[in-house]
């Protein structure tokens, strides 16, 4: 496909493709790569150069298939970490950690996942997106689109890095552009939760202790007096160590980001012991308020996939497992829109109730991960009616289909309801205190657009 020329009037010449994919993370370059290969014309425009840098390194057991189905899993093995689990240590009971291991999921398909440099991931999906036929361009930012009568996107217009204008003629558009949220911002779409409010602050380091064993690569999740942190092992001995936490408190911060974080991270004993001796080799980046949804997935002519839509508090490490499966969902209803345009709509419902139904089971989990009484059933994990392997296949990111799984996942909303009747004072401040963070804002973000 050629560049667009330009008119007299300085206007680029539209070129035409079947499918414009703006955004090159894993969202866009699943859906490019997936829609190339059922023989689409398909464009991709990623605004930045790859590779670059990118939060978000934990993949689920459930990222595993899509990669396999990709053709890209012996690739991705190579530049991970082998992730057994994830490690939640005990608040107050000196060294004892709750393991939860994969392999203990509800029929896992996977017992394992892997921990990955974002920046080296985007950077393989996107070239692979480029050799199974895609016209994927860097530094290239999408700017507005020109609709039809009826709403359908019909010219998407572009810009490059150096500055020339750029347009394509489409006949479907998929938004997968992250927090940049492009329809999201431009529909007037997009929605604050209501329910859930956060912030963060991290960094790289190298020299941070790893759990020893076979759970050397398991990602750590340790609350802790304003939030949650998470430890992320990644290759090199560099692990990623965070802290996420509600705005006001972020909002205390005084002087530098890095000291801040340090301090932060020194109010855990099981964290500040692992950090004895670690070395800080990358920027301090602190961010905020990113829960949010769109009101819509999808429209004539039009889809979201991953972030674009809706992005949830980070605690279990859904992000790209949900970027990544609703690109092929939005796969499925591009492909049979184009085909047989009658379906559109129908196929569009059937993709918006499956993933809601999906971020509905992580969004509970999450909203109350903090609470009193989650840290009570964490703290002792029990089996009974195999509740505990529903949660473990939950983290592992099977909640949309697996029937056994579900029907678990509710009955634990049952023991999450008897357990607070128990200790209701408890479970009444700690929900008084989320319902107050969800107020709360935080400015100073030092990521560039869509991260994380």
């Amino acid at each position: 496909m050629s560049d667009s020329s330009e008119t007299d009037s300085g206007q680029a010449v539209p070129v035409d493709t079947d499918v414009l994919v703006i955004g090159g993370g894993p969202a866009g370059t699943t859906a490019a790569t997936l829609l190339a290969r059922r023989g689409w014309r398909v464009t991709l425009l990623e605004k930045d150069a790859h590779p670059r840098f990118h939060i978000g390194e934990s993949l689920l057991p459930m990222n595993l298939p899509i990669l396999e189905r990709l053709g890209v899993l012996e690739q991705v093995r190579a530049i991970g970490v082998r992730k057994a689990g994830a490690d939640f240590p005990v608040g107050g009971e000196g060294d004892r950690t709750n393991v939860f291991r994969f392999d203990r999921a509800l029929d896992p398909k996977f017992g394992y996942a892997f921990q990955v440099r974002r920046s080296e991931f985007d950077q393989l999906l996107f070239e692979h997106a480029r050799a199974n036929g895609v016209d994927a361009r860097e530094r290239t930012r999408a700017e507005r689109i020109e609709a039809d009568a009826d709403g359908r996107p019909r010219i998407v217009r572009a810009r490059d890095g150096d500055g020339r204008a750029l347009a394509f003629r489409i006949r479907y558009l998929i938004d997968a552009s992250g927090r940049d949220t492009f329809l999201g911002a431009r529909l007037k779409l997009k929605r604050k939760s209501r329910e859930h409010q956060s912030a963060a602050i991290f960094s790289h380091f190298r020299g941070v202790e790893r759990r020893p064993g076979e759970d050397a690569g398991n990602i750590t999740v340790d609350r802790f007096e304003h939030g949650w942190y998470w430890l992320i092992p990644l290759p090199d001995d560099v692990m990623s160590v965070g802290a996420v936490c509600a705005p006001a408190y972020l909002k205390q911060r005084r002087g530098d980001n890095e000291g801040f974080l340090m301090q932060t991270l020194a109010a855990r004993p099981s964290v500040r012991s692992r950090m004895q001796g670690a070395e800080r080799v990358a920027p301090v980046h602190a961010t905020g308020n990113y829960s949010y949804r769109c009101t819509r997935m999808a429209g004539p002519g039009w889809v979201m996939a991953g972030d674009a839509y809706a992005f949830i508090d980070p605690v279990f490490s859904s992000g790209v497992y949900l970027a990544m499966n609703s690109a092929e969902h939005a796969v499925e209803v591009v492909d049979g829109a184009l085909r047989e345009p009658a379906r559109e709509a129908a196929l569009q419902r059937a993709m918006t109730r499956r993933l809601q139904r999906g971020l509905k089971h992580f969004s509970w989990f999450i909203h109350r991960f903090t609470t009193p009484v989650m840290q009570r059933l964490f703290v002792s994990p029990r089996n009974d009616f195999q509740l505990e392997q529903a949660v473990i296949s939950m983290l592992a990111g099977d909640v949309f289909d697996n029937r056994a799984v579900l029907r678990r996942l509710y009955l634990f909303r049952l023991v999450y309801l008897c357990n607070a009747l128990a200790i209701a004072p408890q479970a009444l401040r700690g929900w008084w205190r989320r319902r107050r963070r969800v107020g709360e804002s935080f400015s100073g973000d030092t990521l560039h657009e869509g991260n994380p």
